[in-house]
């Protein structure tokens, strides 16, 4: 299954399209994909802190997915870092 990543904010410096595609297991959770993810950047992006990606929140168009989650069966989804504000 491929999953279909939107990238947002600074996580945008990863790939130049602002999406990254990978392939993943059926059933796979949002924990082993937010791990693939860290492996293909920590290769393809070097520059963007695996931490920020750790910090992320995945989500669909409706919802925040957690980490025990399943990957949604299309595999759109997107990444959003965290927000910071003072």
């Amino acid at each position: 299954m491929k999953a279909r990543i939107l990238l947002h904010g600074a996580l945008r410096e990863a790939d130049p399209a602002g999406r990254i595609e990978l392939d993943v297991p059926a059933g796979c959770s949002i924990g082993e994909l937010r791990e693939r993810l860290v492996a293909h950047v920590r290769e393809h992006a070097p520059g963007v802190g695996e931490d920020l990606l750790r910090r992320s929140a995945f989500g669909t168009r409706e919802t925040i997915l957690h980490d025990h989650e399943p990957v949604p069966e299309d595999g759109e989804l997107a990444v959003l870092p965290p927000v910071g504000g003072g």
